[in-house]
């Protein structure tokens, strides 16, 4: 144990020594954001906020005019959540399990250290819930005063679809259905399957997240890649690092787009009807780079992971290189800073909020535990005009880290309630925060 003491404080020591990012908080933010030049040092940055919790009747910040409220609390790390049409709110909880043996990105006293860190920012091994629970503000007071298990048994649950009278769930290896009827408040085992997801025995990026077409004819999901820039091997990528389409009558699928390092939030942009991404993009190149990212997904599209970032621009680290993907790499719509986490996507279709707030997006960002001064902790808003992506962008809730950078709360997924009120899912907090107009 000493051994690895010592050695983990050298690897400290030298992650330390590297130059800090840029401290603006919207720093890579944009269509066309400046990329520096690559850093491959030795060892790439560590930060190590401790995960301490919200103290009692603390809250994130929101712009003047908005409240913040604890629609529910006392969650097992929640993930994900879906709003039915009746207004009640499905929320995942779904934490991570051991890293595999496989998994060669996650060994020696670099990995052992980051481990550590992953521990104390809320994002360690635990046993996860592995079941969904359904949130009822029956009274409109925008609390939830009823919680109820509505399904478990599932296998790391995170993004949930509901076509016609069939649910679907996306498992970390799987699409399984249930049937369901308005009101309902459980179901019954533990959903049929009907398609299959890369999963283990590795399964770094584990959350599967699943949104259904306008017309609801056909399922996209999005599958993360197996490693940071390749590391486990092309074989264990096969089928990852993109969007799946799957035809509910057929059962036909199919890679959809690829290349997207980590695709987490998927959503339509209401006025083109195109689908969007959030991407949580790759590390160890330098505070500042690459920038995650939201894009329009294109089908066939290729987005360059692991050969290239942000379009053409060439990760060296990748092996055997691939200049003819490159060649083909779609450079992003819109940046979304570096080592932000980027996972939640919603595009704000209510009319609660104020006009300026209407057919933008809000993204929920976990944040950064790699990278000084830290970054993400926060929900941002994007602004669209004509279906594109507008600047600038805006924080619109803060306060997920507390005066002395410790971490009250991080925000995974993000959604729009009934009442057109925005829902945020924190899973170090265990909460799910409601920001709505001010009355």
């Amino acid at each position: 144990m000493r051994r690895h003491l010592i050695a983990a404080a050298a690897v400290l020591a030298l992650a330390g020594c590297q130059k800090a990012g840029s401290p603006d908080p919207l720093a890579g933010f944009g269509p066309n954001p400046p990329l520096p030049q690559p850093q491959t040092g030795i060892l790439p940055q560590f930060d190590a906020p401790k995960a301490v919790g919200w103290p009692k009747g603390a809250a994130p910040k929101a712009p003047p005019g908005f409240t913040v409220a604890r629609f529910a609390q006392g969650l097992d790390h929640p993930r994900w959540a879906y709003v039915l049409p009746n207004g009640d709110v499905l929320v995942s909880e779904s934490a991570s399990t051991p890293p595999s043996p496989q998994d060669h990105t996650l060994h020696g006293p670099e990995a052992w250290l980051a481990k550590l860190v992953l521990k104390r920012v809320g994002a360690a091994s635990a046993p996860s819930g592995n079941r969904i629970v359904l949130l009822r503000d029956a009274d409109g007071d925008g609390l939830a005063e009823t919680r109820t298990v509505f399904a478990q048994g599932l296998k790391r649950p995170f993004g949930m679809a509901l076509v016609g009278n069939t649910l679907y769930v996306a498992n970390d290896d799987s699409v399984v259905k249930f049937p369901y009827q308005p009101g309902a408040t459980s179901v019954q085992g533990a959903g049929e399957k009907v398609l299959d997801l890369p999963g283990g025995p590795i399964n770094h990026h584990w959350t599967k997240n699943i949104v259904a077409s306008r017309d609801g004819t056909r399922l996209y999901a999005s599958v993360g890649s197996n490693s940071n820039v390749g590391d486990n091997g092309v074989a264990a990528e096969q089928g990852r690092a993109a969007i799946w389409e799957y035809d509910i009558a057929s059962g036909a699928h199919r890679v959809f787009a690829s290349g997207l390092r980590n695709p987490v939030g998927m959503a339509f942009e209401p006025v083109t009807g195109q689908l969007w991404t959030a991407v949580n993009e790759r590390d160890e190149i330098g505070p500042d780079l690459p920038p995650d990212y939201m894009t329009s997904v294109k089908d066939g599209g290729f987005y360059g992971w692991p050969y290239s970032y942000y379009g053409q621009h060439v990760d060296k680290r990748a092996r055997p290189p691939r200049p003819d993907l490159v060649a083909k790499a779609i450079p992003p719509d819109y940046a979304l800073g570096p080592h932000t986490a980027s996972l939640g996507l919603v595009f704000y279709t209510a009319d609660a909020f104020p006009p300026a707030y209407r057919g933008g997006a809000f993204v929920g960002q976990h944040g950064s535990w790699n990278r000084k001064p830290l970054n993400g902790y926060r929900v941002v808003f994007v602004p669209f005009q004509g279906g594109r992506p507008q600047v600038p962008a805006q924080v619109f809730l803060s306060g997920f880290l507390d005066a002395q950078q410790q971490i009250q709360g991080r925000p995974v997924g993000v959604a729009v309630d009934k009442t057109g009120a925005l829902l945020v899912v924190d899973d170090v907090g265990g909460i799910v925060w409601r920001v709505a107009p001010a009355k």
